[in-house]
């Protein structure tokens, strides 16, 4: 993909793709040969060489992966800028009056691609030279079962990763190759606001861009077979993300079933159902967003000729990520249900233990969190209300909402819940819908982890007035079940045997 002329995007690619780079000459032999430059491949590269290895890493486009170059980074500086817009149309609640928002799109884009050239340094390859680390551009297969090819360089190794990450999935609706549409690797490019924006898809970045660009003033339609917005998540999250998103002008059509996609003079139409047999419909915008989801980057890898499965999800690697070859690993979204940029990070350190000392890590140890950065957030960590709906009744729910939380009142953001689900007390999984639920979640991350209680929350300090005294709120109601009337009438008894 090409970016636009921008002088921040000349900066980008001098940094993470240097336009007058010659591949050096390979090594006899590496400790680690790293397949892609995404968060995964950089930290098994960075961990690796850090600790004295030999390591190569090899990336066909730009280093930073899909989280610096078209992910994470470039959509969370659009969303801050959504985030601003909808704090200035809640002002006057707040007593301040705003005559009116006036959005420069132009601007806020080019403010995206600085940002996204500042943080682009982490991932040079001039930081990575400086490691240690020889970087190669170039499309990399396998030649053998310890060997890569890279051009017409082979470099050979005793472990290597696989970290190739994905890209977005593009579905098998009649007319969509043949008609222009984005997605999340060149939403990012463009410097025009679309007057009407189509968006097929209503998962995480389908939400998240969609509600981003309604604030900024297109018009948006969001297309999705399923019944309800982030299916993976909380029902009653869902709601609250879908009133929200419709309070920002967001339409929906869900339930519906897409029969074709066309194009006149370039502007994509969306024909579609809102039942299998109910009579056919369009939708007709200046630009089509498609975000059904993400697909494994393997195809040019060659794998069968180094013995490593593969399959629809990507590389089949065991509980301690090793591929059928045992000489290599793979992280990240290559192979991975959870196609996060955390978990690329944390599957990594996995493999660095793994392939290079012998490690014994396993990948279904992790906990898992994850947030979808719509206004409210959702976030989830464990157990699901889906999970603790078939496990009842050992498993428990307690929920807060944060109406009535002093400092979510305060702020004027009671739209939203902590949810714990819990067995004996024990935290098991928690959902919460909050302005910063992402930051909020990491203690119930850690809780699962540490096979923590819901009595620990209710014996932590929190900082008064914060949001995430939900947590306490929550273990305060647990301990509130543990007293029976038989315990109170115990207590009754102590209390009047200790009276003088």
């Amino acid at each position: 993909m090409r970016l636009a002329e921008d002088d921040a995007n000349h900066t980008l690619d001098s940094l993470v793709r240097p336009p007058e780079w010659r591949n050096l000459r390979p090594q006899s032999t590496y400790d680690f040969v790293v397949i892609g430059g995404g968060t995964a491949g950089l930290v098994c590269a960075v961990g690796a060489a850090g600790l004295g290895a030999r390591v190569a890493l090899v990336e066909r486009a730009r280093l930073g992966g899909d989280c610096l170059n078209t992910g994470c980074v470039p959509s969370k500086a659009i969303l801050r800028t959504a985030r601003a817009i909808g704090e200035l149309r809640r002002a006057e609640a707040l007593g301040v009056r705003v005559t009116g928002v006036d959005v420069d799109f132009a601007a806020v884009m080019r403010r995206m691609r600085q940002r996204r050239a500042e943080l682009a340094v982490n991932d040079s390859a001039e930081r990575l030279t400086r490691l240690g680390i020889q970087v190669f551009f170039g499309d990399a297969a396998f030649t053998g079962s310890s060997e890569i090819a890279v051009g017409s360089q082979t470099l050979r190794f005793t472990r290597a990763a696989i970290a190739t990450g994905s890209r977005p999935a593009v579905p098998p609706i009649e007319g969509l190759s043949n008609t222009p549409h984005l997605t999340n690797e060149t939403v990012f490019d463009i410097t025009e606001r679309p007057n009407r924006l189509l968006v097929i898809g209503g998962g995480a970045i389908g939400c998240e861009l969609s509600q981003a660009f309604a604030r900024f003033g297109s018009r948006v339609t969001v297309f999705d077979q399923a019944r309800r917005i982030l299916s993976n998540d909380d029902p009653d999250a869902s709601v609250l993300v879908q009133r929200a998103l419709t309070n920002d002008g967001v339409q929906f059509e869900l339930g519906t079933v897409i029969s074709h996609v066309s194009h006149a003079n370039g502007a994509p139409i969306v024909h579609f159902r809102r039942s299998p047999d109910g009579p056919q419909e369009q939708f007709a915008g200046d630009r089509l967003l498609v975000a059904v989801g993400r697909a494994p980057n393997v195809e040019r890898l060659d794998l069968a000729r180094a013995g490593i499965q593969a399959g629809a999800h990507g590389v089949v690697v065991d509980d301690r990520l090793r591929t059928s070859n045992r000489r290599v690993y793979a992280a990240g979204d290559v192979c991975s249900r959870f196609q996060f940029t955390h978990i690329a990070d944390a599957s990594a350190r996995i493999v660095i233990q793994n392939a290079l000392f012998f490690g014994r890590r396993r990948a279904s140890a992790l906990t898992i969190p994850w947030c979808t950065y719509t206004d409210p957030e959702v976030a989830h960590v464990g157990l699901s209300a889906g999970d603790a709906d078939k496990r009842r009744p050992d498993v428990q729910t307690i929920s807060v909402p944060l109406s009535d939380v002093d400092r979510a009142v305060l702020d004027d953001e009671t739209q939203g819940f902590v949810r714990v689900h819990h067995e004996l007390g024990r935290v098991l999984g928690c959902t919460i819908v909050a302005a910063h639920a992402g930051e909020m979640i990491g203690q119930a991350s850690d809780a699962i982890a540490r096979g923590a209680t819901l009595n620990d929350f209710s014996s932590t300090i929190y900082p008064y007035p914060t949001q995430v005294e939900a947590l306490r709120k929550a273990g305060d109601a647990y301990r509130r079940t543990r007293l029976t009337p038989r315990v109170r009438r115990s207590f009754e008894r102590y209390f009047r045997l200790t009276r003088w």
